[in-house]
């Protein structure tokens, strides 16, 4: 039997270390200066939800889902995403590192300007993802669709994006000192240059 549906209610300063969110769903939500540390969810939706000061330190979300949330200065040191869905998302002045997402659909996330130094991802769509100014040094984000990702400004010194989609990527608006592609993509960025292969 699915867990009932709880919307627009508001969370304060509450206590839910260790919390299993198994089949929770929340819709127009609230959460502020909640300790989420360590939970767990397993097929959980969050719709339209707002997370601010919330601290999700080394929780686990397997197969969830945070549609059109909003993180505002929240922690997600040591968090993991398994097969996670955060379509529409935006993450603000969030302490995002490190962090490991693995799978899932993460497209039109806002992330601009975050540090995501050397954080991990995965086989991630993240199609028109916003990545303006975001710091990606010695990250890795292998397999990931950036198709139309905004990404200017974007710092991917020393990070390794091998098998990711980079046809969005202009390589003379990021930093890219050391970031690591393969063959294919080596073709992709010298015809966006104007080069002729042949």
């Amino acid at each position: 039997m699915p867990e009932p549906i709880v919307e627009g209610q508001s969370f304060q300063g509450e206590d839910w270390y260790g919390e299993d969110l198994t089949d929770r769903r929340y819709v127009g939500c609230t959460f502020r200066d909640v300790d989420l540390t360590e939970a767990v969810s397993h097929n959980a939706t969050f719709t339209g939800c707002t997370f601010g000061n919330v601290r999700l330190n080394a929780s686990r979300h397997t197969d969830s889902a945070f549609l059109r949330c909003t993180f505002t200065r929240c922690n997600l040191f040591q968090a993991e995403f398994t097969g996670c869905k955060l379509t529409g998302s935006t993450f603000d002045q969030s302490a995002l590192r490190p962090l490991r997402i693995t799978g899932g659909d993460w497209s039109f996330v806002v992330l601009a300007g975050a540090d995501l130094r050397g954080v991990t991802v995965d086989r991630v769509r993240m199609r028109e993802a916003d990545l303006t100014g975001a710091n990606c040094a010695d990250a890795v984000l292998t397999s990931v669709d950036l198709s139309g990702a905004q990404l200017r400004d974007a710092r991917f010194t020393g990070c390794d994006l091998r098998g990711s989609d980079l046809s969005a990527l202009d390589p003379t608006a990021v930093e890219r000192s050391g970031a690591i592609i393969d063959q294919a993509q080596a073709l992709v960025i010298a015809q966006a240059l104007g080069f002729e292969i042949r």
